[in-house]
């Protein structure tokens, strides 16, 4: 089973995997531990990650980055709309309302939706963790924002499942780095809380997460966020000034040259990094656009008076961290600054200010998020044992429910009529389950819905379920039982619905009222509860739903799913002390039919889950055909300089430029009309050359292997002759005959060694050889698998000295002296057999009696 942790961030991605010594981050194909979130698309095929960054400059309006950006909103968007200005590539607005991304692939425009390239950088994750781990990644941990919807968090899912892959928990980045960092500590109370302030400054966004720490136990008290307020925005402020700057002093438009915004918004990214050592950083492009070269000069100073309106931004999400967490600056034990964009002076001076600590950086401000996520999957996995340490973790938005009431005048025209309760509050534990009862004569739908959509920028109705149908009985309501949930990745939906039958129908009327009140639980927060939660009779009353927490299972432990830990009763209504009849209750499952506004459905995620597989085939046969032409190239060069060098003795004058010749031409060839060929092109043309080249190429390692295994034949030869030649003892059982047989095989073989030898030198170099290396190899072999068993034979053992036979005095004593020895002897073999019976019998049983005992 894998263990993966991913951080997908909007600049980068890391990998990291989980072995025996701890957590470690894999490095890609060019040795590098962060791997760019590009994906370039080349007239043959994808570029994805390091290789789409090297391409990013030669096609700019096909290379796809920030897709993190882009992933589960709609076109409208306002936070999408001000990111598209900043893109070179082409979006559009889809069918859907949601974005479309331009590229041009395999000789056409095509369009891809933000989740397939999402995949595409999945996928590309998911081959560095194979390499690195030599064993197939299905399993892992995803980190995300914490301030992603539920549709967003869908949308990574089906990424996904397109890049096969199968997320255990979709984890916030706030959570994994607490996560990072409170399972190494120690030094943790069991009653007193460690509160930590976690900040994240990332490429594209703010996010920042107070948690409590005990010890085996993280909590997380409270998150807030703002989607926009991140590293980019201080390039972009440079970018802006340096833009208007050079269009005044040199007439150059940089906004109207995709790879000049380019080559200046890297410039501008790594002024802001050295401007955080630095008072002072010059800025030199060498043409920049239309041949021109410009420079340009920042101070510190400078640039924080032209970041002041982002940077006054930055205190908003601490405030609502500490109002949401309810503690003040004095709670907080330590501040923890993490994430790309945090190592800018100014805001390290403001969160200073703001908690009167200086923060800390002990964590890796990178690739803490992926540690924590694969920490996560560890705990999950049964592969590893890790260390005791419990995340409860909170949804960071308000979740309710809405619904039409079922009264007889219940139209869908009646805006009145429509009902809404909160099931999850913000703070929630994370995973929950909820259960509502309805009270219903047919099939009904439920919406579900963010309870303060304003902050979200996200339409506030995320899902719709339409329960039924169901079979009830003449003008009465069935009793129908919801479970809502809210998974491990923070997505809410309806698992179940139950409808309930009473099996004495002449009972049901009787007892309903006082049984079924009071077995209905009311076990539910002051604020959890709908104004018409009242427990109702079934008789068509708008008063029809009741919510409680659903009981603990074994998926949802009571800690995690919202219900009390002090385990609150029932309330208990006043009934009469008549003996009740007891009643059977039948329950059916009752269909439960979703829809997900803007989610892929199904079928659309296994057609991209095919297509991906199409585009990943045509990458490995793309790359094929590139190793096959590379490998062309290399024998081309290779041969021609052998050809003059070592192997120039072991051709002649006419083969070798019959040769270089054929390697000129194909060479030519690579260069024009074999700059774009099949794979079978290339196989075929190295078959080609080597069809020439190999026997010179033989000739040549014929002739430098040759004189060491000729030693060796002779050092056998040697061997077995000084053997059957010897006069030592140890050869003296072996017969003479035999070890003549040795002697004329070694004969044998010297002559055949030295008759080939001498044809060999007279031969010249460039000849071919008629004393190979395989047949000298070959002819060893028979020599040693004759000689060995002759000169390895054992000596054979010494005959047994016959006894004489007993004389009849002494017989009769033998025989008893034998009787002896064989009891003695069986004695010596039961010896621990007797010794553990006596001590067994030695104790009285427990039935035995003293009396008897003590006779005995």
């Amino acid at each position: 089973m894998s263990v993966v942790g991913f951080d997908f961030g909007n600049e980068s991605c890391i990998v990291a995997v989980a072995r025996q010594r701890g957590i470690d981050v894999v490095l890609n194909d060019e040795s590098k531990r962060e791997t760019p979130a590009i994906v370039c698309f080349g007239e043959k095929q994808r570029f994805i990650g390091t290789a789409g960054a090297a391409s990013t400059m030669m096609n700019p309006k096909n290379s796809v980055s920030q897709i993190k950006r882009l992933i589960g909103k709609k076109f409208s968007d306002p936070d999408l709309q001000s990111d598209l200005k900043s893109l070179p590539f082409s979006v559009s607005e889809g069918p859907d309302g949601y974005p479309l991304i331009h590229a041009r692939y395999l000789g056409e425009v095509k369009t891809f939706t933000p989740t397939q390239v999402f995949a595409m950088m999945l996928s590309n994750m998911k081959e560095i963790a194979t390499k690195n781990l030599n064993a197939a990644v299905h399993d892992c941990c995803i980190a995300i924002p914490v301030y992603f919807t539920d549709l967003q968090r869908r949308a990574v899912l089906d990424a996904a499942t397109i890049a096969g892959l199968h997320p255990l928990r979709l984890l916030h980045e706030t959570t994994a780095t607490a996560l990072a960092y409170g399972i190494y500590k120690t030094d943790l109370s069991e009653t007193d809380p460690l509160n930590v302030a976690f900040v994240d400054i990332g490429h594209a966004s703010m996010q920042v997460c107070i948690a409590g720490f005990k010890k085996g136990q993280l909590k997380v008290l409270a998150h807030s966020f703002d989607r926009s307020l991140g590293g980019r925005d201080f390039d972009e402020v440079l970018f802006h000034h340096f833009a208007g700057k050079f269009k005044e002093e040199y007439k150059i438009d940089v906004l109207q040259n995709a790879r000049a915004c380019l080559r200046l918004r890297a410039s501008c990214e790594k002024m802001k990094k050295m401007l955080s050592a630095n008072p002072v950083v010059p800025m030199n492009i060498e043409c920049l656009m239309d041949e021109t070269d410009v420079k340009g000069i920042m101070k510190r100073e400078e640039f924080e008076e032209l970041s002041l309106p982002i940077l006054e931004r930055v205190k908003g999400p601490l405030e609502k961290a500490l109002a949401d967490a309810g503690l003040s600056v004095d709670d907080i034990h330590m501040v923890e600054v993490v994430g790309s964009g945090s190592r800018v002076p100014a805001i390290n001076k403001i969160l200073t200010e703001f908690f009167k600590k200086e923060p800390r950086r002990t964590m890796n401000a990178s690739e803490c998020v992926a540690k924590g996520a694969a920490l996560q999957c560890a705990i999950l996995s049964p592969t590893f044992k890790v260390r005791e340490f419990q995340v409860n973790e909170s949804f960071p938005f308000s979740i309710s429910l809405a619904w039409k009431g079922s009264g007889p005048d219940a139209q869908d025209t009646v805006p009145d009529n429509q009902q809404s309760s909160l099931v999850f509050p913000k703070g929630n534990p994370i995973p929950s389950i909820k259960a509502l009862t309805f009270y219903r004569s047919g099939t009904f739908t439920i919406d579900v819905q963010y309870s303060d959509a304003s902050g979200q920028q996200t339409p506030s109705r995320i899902s719709t379920y339409t329960i039924g149908p169901f079979e009830v009985k003449q003008s009465e309501k069935a009793k129908v039982k919801v479970k809502v949930r809210l998974n491990v990745h923070g997505i809410v939906s309806v698992d179940l619905a139950t409808v309930s039958f009473l099996l004495l129908e002449e009972e049901e009327v009787e007892a309903s009222v006082s049984k079924e009140s009071a077995s209905e639980p009311t076990k539910m927060d002051a604020d959890e509860a709908p104004a018409d939660a009242a427990a109702a009779p079934p008789n068509g009353n708008d008063a029809d739903v009741n919510m409680q927490d659903a009981k603990a299972n074994a998926d949802t432990p009571g800690v995690e799913n919202g219900i009390p830990e002090n385990g609150d009763k029932p309330a208990q209504m006043d009934v009469d002390d008549t003996k009740v009849p007891k009643k059977k209750v039948k329950k059916t499952n009752v269909p439960v039919a979703e829809l997900v506004y803007g989610a892929m459905s199904p079928a659309d995620v296994q057609k991209a889950s095919e297509k991906e597989y199409e585009m990943a085939l045509q990458d490995r046969v793309m790359e094929e055909t590139k190793d096959k032409k590379n490998a062309v190239e290399a024998y081309v060069y290779d041969m021609r300089n052998k050809l003059n060098d070592k192997y120039h003795e072991f051709v002649i004058a006419s083969e070798r430029e019959g040769l270089t010749a054929k390697l000129q031409e194909v060479e030519d060839w690579l260069y024009e009309d074999g700059e774009d060929e099949t794979k079978g092109v290339y196989i075929a043309k190295l078959e080609e050359l080597k069809k020439q080249g190999d026997p010179i190429e033989e000739r040549y390692k014929e002739y430098t292997e040759r004189g060491a295994i000729i030693d060796l034949f002779n050092n056998v030869l040697a061997s077995y002759r000084e053997a059957a030649m010897s006069a030592d003892p140890k050869f003296d059982h072996i017969d003479i005959n035999e070890k003549q047989k040795v002697l004329n095989e070694c004969v044998e073989a010297e002559n055949w060694l030295r008759e080939k030898k001498q044809q060999q030198d007279a031969l010249p170099k460039h000849a071919n050889p008629v004393l190979l290396v395989a047949e000298i190899r070959k002819k060893a072999e028979a020599l040693d698998r004759f000689c060995k068993p002759i000169m390895t034979k054992p000596r054979p053992a010494k005959p047994a000295a016959p006894q004489a036979p007993p004389s009849p005095a002494s017989s009769g004593s033998e025989q008893q002296q034998s009787h002896a020895d064989e009891n003695a002897s069986t004695n010596e073999n039961t010896g621990d057999d007797g010794n553990q019976a006596s001590s067994a019998s030695s104790e009285p049983m427990e039935t035995d009696k003293p009396d008897n005992a003590g006779s005995a």
